[in-house]
């Protein structure tokens, strides 16, 4: 898939060395333009709307995090482009696609733009498809420990759940309930159900979204009307159930 991209580095050397690289390696690549600020990139970003921000961590008067707290809705995926491995937390935090270190591995900036490409094209895809998931409804019960005993729901009922500290709060189409299991547990136990983690605090039921809306990593819109959000590490287990 042919994708658009800003190259952000304060260092003439190092934007020349991608934009060569991307040229020899990574032909369906345009590049938009060159930034070597913070400034200067959402001076691009007004006149631009790239696929792809390939964005080094230190800037002068300013580093990433900085500019991306000042496109807070966005629809380009990040790969950040750094020296230092320190910042990969943050860089998870920020929602980043990919993570490449300097000096750049061939290797690694191809399958960079490979994945990003791959996320965009199922983008592209669900843009006026009918959301239907490749799971079929979820058949089955699960139990849920109580202080008394345990409660059985009925596993097509769950709209998603959310994280609540080492408790879970599981939303149905009537109420919800607080257990005192973790998310990790009902992502193991509901995933062969059609449930896919689409962010560190949510777990869904796939076949309850009606609308995927692209973003940072986007968000999903549920049958519920509850819109909740998607981080870009999650996005492309996610865009699979839509193939």
């Amino acid at each position: 898939m042919n994708l658009t991209a800003i190259i952000v580095d304060d260092e003439a050397n190092s934007r020349a060395i991608l934009n060569n690289y991307l040229g020899k390696y990574c032909p369906s690549v345009s590049i938009l333009g060159e930034a070597a600020s913070v400034q200067e990139t959402l001076v691009l970003l007004e006149s631009h709307t790239p696929d792809l921000l390939f964005l080094d961590v230190e800037m002068p008067y300013g580093n990433a995090f900085d500019l991306l707290e000042q496109v807070p809705d966005r629809a380009f995926e990040i790969v950040f482009v750094t020296a230092y491995d320190h910042y990969a937390v943050d860089a998870l935090n920020a929602q980043a696609t990919y993570y490449l270190l300097k000096p750049i591995a061939i290797d690694n900036l191809i399958k960079a733009v490979d994945h990003v490409g791959h996320i965009k094209q199922r983008e592209a895809a669900l843009q006026d498809a009918v959301l239907v998931p490749k799971v079929k409804t979820a058949e089955g019960k699960i139990t849920i420990p109580q202080q008394d005993g345990f409660e059985v729901l009925q596993i097509s009922d769950i709209v998603y759940c959310e994280a609540d500290d080492n408790y879970t709060k599981i939303y149905l189409d009537k109420g919800q309930k607080l257990v005192s299991k973790t998310l990790k547990y009902f992502e193991e136990s509901l995933h062969v159900y059609g449930f896919v983690r689409t962010h560190k605090s949510y777990l869904v039921n796939v076949n309850r979204i009606i609308r995927y809306r692209k973003g940072k990593g986007g968000s999903v819109v549920l049958s519920s009307g509850k819109e909740l959000a998607v981080s870009s590490s999650k996005k492309g287990t996610l865009l699979d159930y839509f193939k």
